[in-house]
């Protein structure tokens, strides 16, 4: 059911003309109540379900991203997540489930998910997350060509790298690695998506380590401690999301 909008001068108006519209599926209902109170704060509209069959009929409401629970009493979270992405193949997707291996944060990437949180959480994260996806789901919508996250700027054009408006060159791999990181930035994109971007699908994923590790000596300020390109342990990597703009 739609519980309400919060008001124009709060959070995050300004991705768009109207308060986005966020729908949590999960079961537990004391989840989806800090869930309300958190989203209505940031002035985001709030839809709720507390099964599957509930989520299915509140997508025609047509939702700007879905906090989905893996584990719900009705449908196997999966197959739910694997429905809404044939679906709705640019709704971002947030999985927020007790099922903390890797294994199963992997599946669900691979499944359609845009990022992966576990429970319990903070809701600071979470938050985090939810902006990041939805300015990744902003940038591919559109046709954006610079990417600029703190002194990093990458303009998919003209192939140009610049940290603090000075040109970095990269190898052909670097470049295409960058250029996936930035094409989904905010995203987690698993070891397996990239190498087969990459067109190293049957290589070791200690292939891609050694070119972020190359990418990172050129873009980070201190590469033992990253602060564009982010690790997520067992699982893949993510851009630090931030504001794209037209060229």
């Amino acid at each position: 059911m739609v519980i309400g909008a919060a008001g124009e001068s709060i959070g995050d108006r300004d991705m768009d003309a109207i308060p986005l519209k966020i729908l949590v599926v999960d079961d537990e209902q004391p989840i989806r109540k800090l869930l309300r109170l958190g989203l209505l704060a940031q002035g985001y509209e709030f839809l709720e379900a507390p099964n599957g069959k509930m989520a299915v009929q509140l997508l025609s409401q047509k939702p700007d991203l879905v906090i989905l629970d893996l584990g719900l009493p009705d449908i196997d979270g999966f197959d739910l997540l694997q429905k809404i992405r044939g679906s709705y193949e640019e709704l971002p997707i947030v999985v927020l489930s007790s099922r903390d291996d890797e294994s199963t944060k992997v599946r669900a990437l691979e499944f359609g998910a845009d990022d992966y949180v576990t429970k319990p959480f903070g809701m600071n994260e979470l938050l985090a997350r939810v902006r990041a996806a939805l300015r990744h789901r902003l940038q591919v919508s559109g046709e954006r060509n610079v990417f600029r996250t703190g002194d990093l700027t990458v303009d998919l054009v003209a192939h140009v790298v610049k940290i603090e408006n000075r040109e970095i060159k990269l190898t052909p791999k670097e470049y295409e690695l960058l250029r996936l990181l930035v094409q989904h930035a905010g995203k987690v994109l698993t070891h397996r998506f990239l190498l087969r971007e990459l067109r190293e699908e049957t290589a070791d994923p200690q292939y891609l380590r050694v070119y972020v590790r190359q990418l990172r000596q050129k873009i980070e300020a201190d590469p033992s401690q990253p602060r564009y390109l982010l690790t997520e342990t067992g699982i893949g990597y993510r851009l630090r999301a931030a504001q794209v703009e037209l060229a």
